[in-house]
């Protein structure tokens, strides 16, 4: 009797993405205290391989996902005192130029680099609206305003750039490149302050134990299924 390898290959198909999943949730956990990460959903769907016209029963159906949604929902904001820490309320990202190119981020724990910029925790330069680099005297003290204008000593340095696009995507160290089309966004820029992740902890562990569940089931069902192939075909050569 000829084993169908069909079930098994599904089945393979789903523990890897169950795997994923539970990736992308422990990810999402593990960031629960970094200031302005946005929790990250993946959209699954079903995908036929290949698009067999006939033979229905041939017919490969895989489970797979479409696409990484990033939640853009308000973290909390939390009152941190120090004049370079910054929160975004409502909408937009900070501009960062990074060494792979400009990125996004709405983590706004900032400082002045020694040649006298305004950096992120990663190194990146922070950029204003004319898309250059923020230069930062840190003998002198620093006010910005919820427009997010830099007076130093009453006199007007610049102004950061926030900016907002139809999507983002995650490219790690709170970083997010821009998808779509760009749009002003609506916000109040907060000195003295950071945005939370915007992930529920509570909800993160719900999830990491229903993933863990979901990776176990495909395995034992694919152990199952690998022994009922063998006895059916110990039974056809019987």
């Amino acid at each position: 009797m000829a084993i169908n390898f069909q079930p098994m290959y599904v089945l393979a198909a789903g523990g890897e993405r169950a795997l994923d999943n539970l990736n992308n949730v422990t990810n999402n956990l593990a960031n629960v205290n970094t200031p302005g990460f946005k929790k990250l959903l993946l959209n699954e769907m079903s995908q036929k391989i290949p698009d067999n016209k006939g033979i229905s029963g041939d017919l490969f159906v895989f489970p797979r996902f479409e696409k990484s949604i990033v939640v853009q929902n308000q973290g909390t904001i939390k009152d941190t005192g120090r004049k370079l820490d910054f929160a975004i309320f409502g909408e937009g990202y900070f501009k960062v130029d990074t060494p792979t190119g400009q990125l996004l981020t709405r983590n706004g724990h900032f400082s002045v680099s020694p040649d006298g910029f305004l950096i992120d925790q990663n190194g990146g330069y922070i950029l204003d609206q004319n898309n250059k680099r923020i230069s930062i005297d840190a003998t002198k003290t620093i006010n910005v305003t919820k427009e997010g204008e830099i007076y130093q000593e009453g006199s007007l340095v610049t102004k950061i750039a926030i900016v907002q696009f139809d999507n983002v995507k995650p490219v790690g160290n709170s970083y997010y490149s821009p998808s779509g089309n760009s749009r002003t966004a609506k916000f109040s820029l907060l000195q003295g302050h950071l945005e939370s992740s915007n992930v529920n902890a509570i909800e993160s562990m719900m999830d990491l134990i229903n993933s863990q569940r979901r990776f176990e089931m495909y395995g034992n069902l694919l152990r199952s299924l690998d022994q009922l192939e063998q006895r059916s075909h110990e039974i056809g050569r019987a």
